[in-house]
């Protein structure tokens, strides 16, 4: 049998095959892909309005745990898709009441948070890493690299920070999965128990229940934008120093 020559013509396919994979799991393709999926899940957002069936159009035939658990999916989808919580919160009070309402919501807010943590890890931290020379975002990435845990639980206690841009920040630092989505879930837990309460009581909108939840969001607010200024200062004082 005669034995062939190599063949170049074959294996350029081969390595036109890996050029290509290397290209695309570039650092920056990866982030190209990312600002593709955030801009498509934003003008899902806009074009369909998912937050209205959740909020309007319940299947009537879900209920009980299942439908907390569908809920808490859904909501977990709509939070990575930009609508936003209080929104989401209100409606799974309407929906579910006080208790239900709120392990649905705060299921859906870890869920929501792991979505955009991932994405952000995964197609993102690459290619922004580098990027991190101004003395602000050194100074937030080493805050959430060194003390990640207490700044996330800070920011959903004092939900100053909206909550996507918190969500990608953790995941281009160096914070770890467990801490990011416990301190999510311990944070989220008052200021989402405001807005389920005053959704299951918004027929009655002048209870105690609903006015107490009322005078908590306003009050939670207003610690926002305290706690806000003071790391605003605090975050400058840092990157000069360094």
């Amino acid at each position: 049998m005669f034995d062939p020559v190599p063949r170049p013509a074959a294996a350029a396919p081969e390595a036109f095959a890996v050029r290509l994979g290397r290209a695309l799991l570039a650092p920056w393709s990866r982030f190209a892909l990312l600002v593709v999926l955030l801009a498509a899940a934003g003008t899902s957002v806009l074009v369909l309005e998912p937050q209205r069936l959740i909020a309007d159009g319940w299947p009537v035939r879900l209920n009980g745990a299942t439908a907390v658990v569908v809920f808490a999916v859904a909501y977990g989808l709509c939070t990575a898709a930009f609508v936003p919580r209080p929104l989401l919160n209100l409606a799974a009070g309407a929906l579910f009441g006080t208790q239900a309402g709120l392990a649905g919501a705060i299921a859906g807010t870890v869920i929501g948070a792991g979505i955009a943590f991932g994405l952000g890890r995964v197609l993102g931290q690459d290619a922004l890493r580098p990027l991190l020379r101004g003395r602000v975002a050194h100074a937030v990435d080493g805050q959430l690299s060194r003390h990640g845990f207490r700044s996330i639980l800070a920011a959903r206690l004092f939900p100053g920070v909206p909550f996507w841009a918190s969500n990608y920040c953790a995941a281009i630092s160096r914070m770890g999965w467990f801490p990011f989505l416990l301190a999510t879930g311990l944070g989220s837990i008052p200021n989402t128990a405001a807005y389920v309460v005053a959704g299951s009581r918004a027929s009655t909108p002048t209870s105690p229940a609903f006015l107490v939840a009322m005078g908590f969001i306003a009050l939670s607010g207003l610690a926002a934008a305290i706690v806000a200024w003071c790391k605003r200062h605090k975050l400058r004082g840092d990157s000069a120093a360094g």
